[in-house]
Parts: C-alpha cells; sequence; structure tokens
C-alpha cells in the first residue's frame, strides 16, 4: 500500500494558506463595547485587560479605530449604577446604551450597530428580569425587554439583541417593533445561552451579578444540547433573524449541529471567561496570545459559526491585517 503522505500540503507558509479549509478575515468579527453613565473618559476593566469603559461620547473613536481595521459590527452594553426594581434605564432615552448608539450612528453610519437587549446590568438584584419575592417573573420581564429594544431601535440600532433567555420575548420584540414602524430593525437573539461559569469577568464589568440565587433558572443548563436546539427553533419560528451560541468555545458541538440543522445566519459569542483565559496564560508567559486567540476564533468559523462576537475582535483584526 502506498503510504498518504499529507505533509505534503504542510510543507511551507504558503502551501498552507492555499489549502486551508477555515478562513477568517475582520469581516467575520463583532465588537462588544462597554458604554457607562459614570465615565468620563476610558476606564481600565482590571478584569477584561485591553477593554474598558466608554462614555457615549467618546465611543466614536473606537468604532472610527475597528471600522478602519475591517471589523464591520459593534454589540454595546450599557453599565450604569442607577439601578431599581424596574431597570428603568434600560429604555431610558437618555440611558447609556441608546446615547452611545446614537453616536456611533454619527461617527461611523456604516458601522453595524447590535444593542445587548437585556435587564440584568440595570436592575437592583442583577437579574435578566422583573423580580418579585425572590422570583424572576417571565411575562413581566418580557414587556420591559421589549420596551427596551424599542427604545434602542429608536436610538439607531441596526439589530437588538435579547439575552434574557425569557420565553417568548422574540416575538414580542418584534410585534413590538413593527407596530412602532421598526420594520427594518432586525433581531439577533441569544437563542442558546446557556448558564455558564464563563461569564465572570463580564460581570464584574457589568455590576450584574445575581444579588440572590442565580440564573440557572432560565438559563440553559451546559449539559443540555436538546434543550438548546429547542430553544434555538422555537427563536426561528417567533421571528429572530440571526441566532446565537453562547459562550461558543465550550459548545462547538451544537454550533456545528445548529449549522447543519437551520438555515439562518449563526453567531458564536466568545465570551469574557474565555477572553479572559487566553489573557491570563499569556501574562505568564504559558501560552502565545496571538496563535491561541486565532486558534479558538477557527475553530469557531470551522464548527459553523457565520461570524463571531469576540473581546480579541481588535487584536485580531490587526494580526490579519499583518498577514
Amino acid at each position: 500500500m502506498t503510504v498518504k503522505r499529507l505533509r505534503r500540503l504542510r510543507q511551507s507558509e504558503n502551501i498552507r494558506r492555499l489549502v486551508a479549509e477555515t478562513r477568517i478575515d475582520p469581516s467575520r468579527l463583532v465588537l462588544p463595547i462597554f458604554v457607562s453613565d459614570e465615565a468620563e473618559e476610558e476606564t481600565p476593566l482590571e478584569s477584561m485587560p485591553g477593554h474598558f469603559h466608554w462614555p457615549s461620547s467618546r465611543v466614536g473613536l473606537l468604532t472610527k479605530q475597528a471600522e478602519s481595521l475591517g471589523i464591520p459590527g459593534v454589540l454595546v452594553f450599557g453599565v450604569t449604577e442607577d439601578k431599581d426594581p424596574g431597570a428603568s434605564r434600560a429604555f431610558a432615552h437618555d440611558g447609556p446604551a441608546q446615547q452611545a448608539i446614537a453616536e456611533i450612528k454619527s461617527s461611523t453610519p456604516g458601522m453595524v450597530v447590535f444593542a445587548d437587549t437585556c435587564l440584568c446590568g440595570y436592575t437592583d438584584t442583577g437579574h435578566c428580569g422583573i423580580v418579585e419575592n425572590e422570583k424572576v417573573l417571565n411575562d413581566a420581564s418580557v414587556e420591559v425587554i421589549a420596551r427596551t429594544a424599542v427604545s434602542q431601535a429608536e436610538a439607531g440600532a441596526d439589530f437588538v439583541a435579547p439575552s434574557d433567555m425569557m420565553d417568548g420575548r422574540v416575538v414580542a420584540i418584534r410585534r413590538a417593533l413593527d407596530q412602532t414602524r421598526h420594520l427594518d430593525t432586525g433581531i439577533m437573539s441569544y437563542a442558546a445561552k446557556f448558564a455558564s461559569s464563563m461569564y465572570g469577568p463580564f460581570r464584574k464589568v457589568a455590576s450584574s451579578t445575581p444579588a440572590f440565587g442565580d440564573r440557572r433558572g432560565y438559563q440553559i443548563d451546559p449539559h443540555s444540547h436538546r434543550q438548546a436546539l429547542a430553544s434555538i427553533e422555537r427563536d426561528v419560528d417567533e421571528g429572530a433573524d440571526i441566532v446565537m451560541v453562547k459562550p461558543a468555545l465550550v459548545n462547538l458541538d451544537l454550533i456545528k449541529t445548529a449549522r447543519e440543522r437551520f438555515d439562518v445566519p449563526l453567531s458564536a459569542y466568545n465570551v469574557s471567561g474565555e477572553y479572559a483565559m487566553v489573557k491570563a496564560a499569556a501574562a505568564k508567559d504559558w501560552m502565545d496570545e496571538r496563535r491561541a486567540a486565532m486558534e479558538i476564533l477557527g475553530a469557531m468559523v470551522r464548527a459553523g459559526a457565520d461570524f463571531v462576537m469576540t473581546y480579541h475582535a481588535l487584536d485580531a483584526a490587526r494580526w490579519m491585517n499583518e498577514g
């Protein structure tokens, strides 16, 4: 039998590039950004090195930088210390996310703006919905989430992105958007969002750690593949234009299955814990950050993601542009 010499395809950088089956470039990346009510200038985030709390008035500087690197979209998170039971800053016209969206659209009108549509950063409990007697209410939460989505659309968001995991929120948002004549505003649903340990750094950044209990009563158990697929199917049926798997690195199997089963755009969220692990290991000189980050992003695209939300977006785009 003739030995099949696969190493012929690995002999040089250019051969490897020619036969690469997965290709990734800056156009597949979306940059998450944090905009704070309290920030007067960029404030470094200890749990997420390289990221900042931005004042809304300066966030255009960041999106211009992203645009220059070929990154087509950003995901906006509002951060505030002004929290209350009804999450009123989530849908306020002068809320941090709404101000940031308007500024981004003014400074970089071609940038695709995804607005995180959740209440956890705005409630005094840190939960993703309205709480009564330490119980997160589904339908009452959906009403506020839909109201928040409309306010984000009014500010100029191209897509609202519900991340709460309440039942029925996609159809409620679609109805609210259509009733307010935001017919062209899309919905990117966090359709398969797990109750993961990988969100720790983000919760410090957004001051959204639950004051009691946890989110396992409404986010998907990390061991439940079938529930995740059912959740994606439901959100597609309810009108989601794009669906997401979060976190991505520990759910590559789900990304692959979702790509095979659903004929809609699929995004993957390379979350804060995944980012922080690479950063921490690189800081200890235990890992090459560039190689590790690009390997992780490539795996997410190889599994089937059309694009990736990643905190490595700026660095990854620079590395790709360097060749």
